[in-house]
């Protein structure tokens, strides 16, 4: 696997190094969540056929706006549910 360098936008002149997360086993539950920022459904859909065809089942939810934090029942019910998120950013 190849280094992948993850920069900070703001503070890009001294990157931070960072490990990537690790991934969970084939079969899991991955919840896909749509901010609701234009496109991230696109971006989303695309994301949700990778990764069933890598073997996760995928659960989608969403915000119910871009501009707070996801309610702490919609943040319970994907812990509840899922093994996993992606949140979707796309403008």
């Amino acid at each position: 696997m190849s280094a992948l360098e993850i920069l900070d936008p703001s503070a890009e002149r001294d990157p931070e190094g960072r490990p990537l997360a690790s991934r969970p086993p084939e079969g899991k539950t991955i919840a896909l969540m749509d901010i609701r920022k234009p496109r991230g459904d696109v971006f989303l859909d695309e994301l949700q056929q990778l990764l069933t065809a890598r073997g996760y089942a995928v659960q989608r939810t969403m915000k119910p706006t871009f501009t707070k934090p996801a309610p702490a029942d919609v943040r319970k019910e994907i812990a509840a549910r899922c093994d996993a998120v992606i949140e979707a950013l796309a403008d």
